[in-house]
């Protein structure tokens, strides 16, 4: 006899060019579904966006209202924001401001759903982590990085070491091997500090070389995909746990 398992909907808000976000988070549930009985089914819509440049992350914003009321046409059960900096070149604290309107996008189709943020749930994971020092690795131009690092640094945290990697194509740091990111790591002051962040964006894969890091340096690994996988599984009060996804995911939290 076959066996019922819940299923959810997870709805993701995504930038056009982003080509990460609709498989990292995918394969972590995945990864989940070997360990535990709910299903998950995925569920995309898009605003445009080419370039990681500050006018065009504030014009794609503008269109998450949009994303959200599609979304919420689907009832999808959670709907993530999947650009971190676009949330967060928009001001200090702008993640909360975010949230709470694109959920009431979806309250006023009546499909009441909660609302994550990449870049709130990074925030977030790292106070979870009880990190207070952290490393950050970035795939942006120089100024764009120093608005997420004030950001960050806003929150309560302090930045340690950043690397900004300078790739202004948003399909090239799809692109980006995950395999060079060991070393990049390997360049930061990472001997003080609580928590590395492997990567403060959603579009640059990251997931292959959480392990690998971890267990180089002895610190616990986080992405901003983790931790939106993690929001995500809070917001539906599903277990956070995914196997080979780091220390956040790991059942410790």
């Amino acid at each position: 006899m076959s066996q019922f398992f819940k299923s959810y909907r997870i709805g993701q808000i995504v930038p056009s060019s982003n080509t990460t976000m609709e498989t990292e988070i995918p394969a972590m549930l995945a990864a989940r579904q070997l360990v535990r009985p709910e299903r998950f089914t995925f569920h995309s819509s898009r605003m445009r966006m080419k370039h990681v440049r500050k006018e065009e992350l504030a014009a794609m914003d503008k269109e998450s209202d949009r994303c959200a009321l599609e979304l919420s046409d689907a009832r999808v059960d959670v709907l993530g924001y999947a650009c971190l900096v676009a949330i967060m070149s928009m001001g200090l604290g702008y993640h909360r401001e975010s949230q709470a309107r694109l959920r009431g996008v979806t309250q006023s189709n009546d499909a009441d759903a909660p609302v994550v943020s990449s870049a709130g749930a990074l925030v977030d994971a790292l106070k979870v982590m009880g990190a207070k020092k952290i490393a950050i690795v970035c795939p942006y131009m120089k100024p764009l990085t120093e608005l997420v690092v004030d950001y960050i640094r806003n929150e309560g945290f302090e930045v340690v070491d950043y690397c900004a990697l300078e790739i202004p194509d948003n399909l090239e740091v799809g692109r980006h091997d995950p395999a060079k990111l060991p070393e990049i790591v390997s360049r930061l002051n990472t001997q003080d500090v609580d928590v590395i962040v492997l990567s403060a964006c959603v579009q640059m894969p990251s997931l292959p070389s959480v392990s690998a890091v971890e267990a180089i340096t002895g610190k616990p690994v986080v992405t901003a995909a983790i931790a939106t996988t993690y929001a995500m599984l809070k917001a539906l009060n599903l277990e956070a746990v995914v196997p080979g996804a780091g220390a956040l995911l790991s059942g410790k939290y």
